[in-house]
C-alpha cells in the first residue's frame, strides 16, 4: 500500500543538541506512510515527539536522519524553488489559535498574505472574494474580515487559522493538536469542520493529538508514539477494538465512557512511574520502565516495528517469537470494551 502513498516517512530522526553535549532524541527512527485522501492520526502523551515529527515533515525543522518523501520528492533535499512550490501543497494548522495569528493584522490580511507571497489572485477584488469564500467555508462571514484576532473566541480564531491554511489550495494539511486549546464544547465542531473540508476539497490530513477519543472520529489509521518511537500502528477501528501494545492499552483504558455502570466496572490500567527523559531514554525498549510485562530482553534489545496481523504493526517483544518462543498475546491482552 505504500506505493499508493502521497507521503512516506522513512526512518525519520530529529535530535536536538543541548548544552554539555547532551542529545535530546525527540523523534527516533519513525516510519509510516499516508495515502492520498486519508487522515492519519498520531497520538501519545505530551513530550512523545508527535509535534516535532509534524514540524520535521513539513520542513520547519531539518531532519537528523531519514527521509520525508512527498509526492515522490525528498522534502529535505529540495531546492529553494522546489520548497516554495512544496509549501503551497502542504500547510499546517497550529495548536494555539491565538499565538499563531499576527495580533496586528486583520483577518483579511492574515488570510490573504500567503496568496500575495505566492502570487495567487493578483487582482485585489478576486483575492478579497477568495478571502470571503474561505471565511464562509470555515463557518464565519465576510463581516469578520476587517476584525483583529483578539476580537474572536478561541474556536473562531482556530477557524481563521484553518482558513489561512486553505488559502493556497493545498493537498495536504498537518493539523498539530488543533483542538487541544479549545473548550470541549467547541472541539467536536472543529473536528466536524475539518472532516467536511476534507470531503469538499479532497484533502489529506496528518492529525496530531493526545485526545484518543476525538482522534477516533477523524482518523482512518492511527500511529501511537512513545518517547520518540512509534509503538503501534493500525486502522482506527482496529486500534480501539484490539489494542496490542501495553502502552496503547493503558491510553485507551483512560478514556471515560459516558455510562456510569460500565465506567464503574471496567478496568483502568495505571502506568507506574514518570515519562523518562528523551535526553536519557531507557536502553532496549523505551517503554520497559513503565511496563508491567517487561522481561530481561526488554532492557537490552530494542523491539523491531513488525506486522503482527494484517496492517497491524507493533514494536513489542511480547509479540516477538524469537524472544518469547511464541506469541503470547493471550497472556497480555486486556479487555477494553468497544467505544463505538
Amino acid at each position: 500500500m505504500a506505493n499508493e502513498a502521497l507521503l512516506e516517512v522513512k526512518h525519520l530522526k530529529k535530535h536536538f543538541t543541548l548544552g554539555k553535549g547532551q542529545i535530546l532524541k525527540a523523534v527516533d527512527d519513525v516510519s509510516f506512510y499516508i495515502k492520498k485522501g486519508e487522515t492519519f492520526g498520531i497520538v501519545g502523551e505530551s513530550g512523545c515527539g508527535k509535534s516535532t515529527a509534524g514540524r520535521t515533515i513539513i520542513g520547519l525543522y531539518d531532519r537528523t536522519e531519514g527521509e520525508v518523501i512527498y509526492d515522490g520528492k525528498n522534502v529535505h533535499e529540495m531546492t529553494e524553488k522546489e520548497k516554495f512550490g512544496f509549501h503551497r501543497k502542504m500547510q499546517m494548522i497550529f495548536q494555539d489559535p491565538y499565538a499563531s495569528l499576527n495580533p496586528r493584522s486583520t483577518v483579511r490580511e492574515i488570510i490573504s498574505e500567503p496568496m500575495e507571497v505566492h502570487g495567487l489572485y493578483p487582482n485585489k477584488k478576486e483575492r478579497m472574494e477568495k478571502v470571503y469564500q474561505l471565511l464562509e467555508d470555515v463557518g464565519l462571514n465576510r463581516d469578520h474580515a476587517n476584525r483583529y484576532p483578539h476580537e474572536f473566541s478561541g474556536g473562531q480564531r482556530q477557524r481563521i487559522g484553518i482558513a489561512r491554511a486553505l488559502s493556497l489550495d493545498p493537498d495536504f494539511i498537518i493539523a498539530d493538536e488543533p483542538i487541544s486549546a479549545l473548550d470541549v464544547s467547541v472541539q467536536a465542531q472543529v473536528v466536524n469542520l475539518l472532516k467536511g473540508l476534507q470531503k469538499k476539497n479532497g484533502l489529506t490530513y496528518l492529525f496530531i493529538a493526545h485526545d484518543l477519543s476525538m482522534v477516533k472520529h477523524i482518523s482512518d489509521r492511527i500511529g501511537v508514539m512513545y518517547l520518540g518511537n512509534l509503538v503501534e500502528l493500525t486502522a482506527s477501528s482496529n486500534l480501539y477494538s484490539n489494542p496490542l501494545h501495553p502502552y496503547t492499552q493503558a491510553l485507551l483504558s483512560a478514556i471515560p465512557i459516558p455510562d456510569p455502570d460500565v465506567e464503574d466496572k471496567r478496568e483502568r490500567i495505571i502506568l507506574q512511574g514518570e515519562l523518562p527523559s528523551p535526553i536519557n531514554p531507557p536502553s532496549g525498549c523505551v517503554f520497559r520502565t513503565r511496563c508491567s510485562y517487561a522481561m530481561d530482553a526488554c532492557s537490552t534489545l530494542k523491539p523491531s516495528f513488525q506486522e503482527i496481523e494484517e496492517n497491524h504493526f507493533v514494536a513489542c517483544h511480547l509479540y516477538n517469537k524469537n524472544v518469547t518462543g511464541d506469541s503470547n498475546r493471550s497472556q497480555v491482552a486486556v479487555t477494553i470494551r468497544s467505544r463505538d
